[in-house]
């Protein structure tokens, strides 16, 4: 075996090891500082309650509803369940046939078959909703959003059955939910628009020839409209009659309107919203 090198009239070997335990004592030393520091901060901090950030329990003598359906799936649905779990509400879920193994429908205290698998056959049919409603005997309905979240007619009605809408009323939705009715309220108001045409789309060649009045890119989006359903953007004449084609499409069958405007699409925006209650 060879004799270890020799450098600098010290032990290579030797050398390493002390380099090593230099190294170690330093990190030790860190490591306690840093300890020292977090306990030092977490003398001074002050721990809540989870509990104190939930607002939404109910006051003893607050009046709530017993039961809610939930006219809506998925995500929306559960987070809905939970809520209503946390307030001591029993909930109802409806359900396509082919969601019926679902989360949100396992979830529920009660759930409701409502029609095949097209939403047009199920989530969108008031009829079918308002029948469940009925016959769970729901006080209230929770439409989460998208179907029939912003429908005036579905508002309405289950008022005159003497059952909650969760949301806003009828007058407001008819205002705020129909991009052609808003956008005429807020010019009316004084609030300055994107340019675009005034009314809903009559066909392809009447978007084409709006697109062309305002000049290209434009915005072709469903009145009825939410959650980037039914919107295209549109360079050319071509594009326009495919976009407004698609778009209505899409819109029947997500909202049930499949009325369009059009206006010019604003590119690289700066996105500024405001919530009013």
């Amino acid at each position: 075996m060879a004799a270890p090198v020799n450098f600098h009239g010290y032990n290579l070997r030797a050398r390493v090891i002390f380099r090593l335990f230099q190294f170690s004592k330093k990190n030790f030393n860190l490591s306690l500082h840093r300890c020292s520091h977090k306990r030092a901060v977490a003398s001074t901090m002050k721990f809540y309650d989870r509990d104190m950030y939930w607002n939404d329990k109910c006051l003893p003598d607050e009046a709530k509803f017993e039961k809610v359906l939930i006219a809506n799936r998925g995500e929306i649905a559960c987070r809905i369940m939970n809520t209503c779990k946390r307030l001591g509400i029993k909930t109802v879920a409806v359900h396509s046939e082919a969601d019926s193994l679902a989360v949100h429908t396992r979830m529920a205290d009660e759930a409701i078959c409502i029609g095949p698998a097209p939403t047009s056959e199920s989530y969108l049919r008031m009829d079918k909703i308002l029948r469940a409603v009925q016959e769970t005997g729901a006080q209230a309905v929770h439409p989460g959003y998208g179907f029939l979240s912003e429908n005036t007619v579905f508002a309405a009605r289950l008022k005159e059955i003497g059952v909650s809408f969760v949301g806003p009323n009828s007058e407001a939705i008819h205002a705020m939910g129909d991009k052609i009715e808003s956008k005429r309220i807020a010019a009316k108001a004084g609030v300055n628009m994107i340019p675009g045409y005034d009314g809903a789309i009559r066909d392809a060649d009447h978007c084409v020839e709006l697109a062309n009045s305002i000049g290209y890119p434009v915005m072709i989006k469903a009145s009825a409209g939410g959650g980037g359903k039914g919107m295209r953007i549109a360079h050319s004449d071509e594009e326009a009659r495919s976009a407004f084609r698609l778009s209505q499409q899409e819109a029947k069958s997500s909202f049930g309107d499949d009325r369009m405007l059009i206006e010019k699409y604003i590119e690289h925006p700066r996105h500024i919203e405001i919530q009013v209650i």
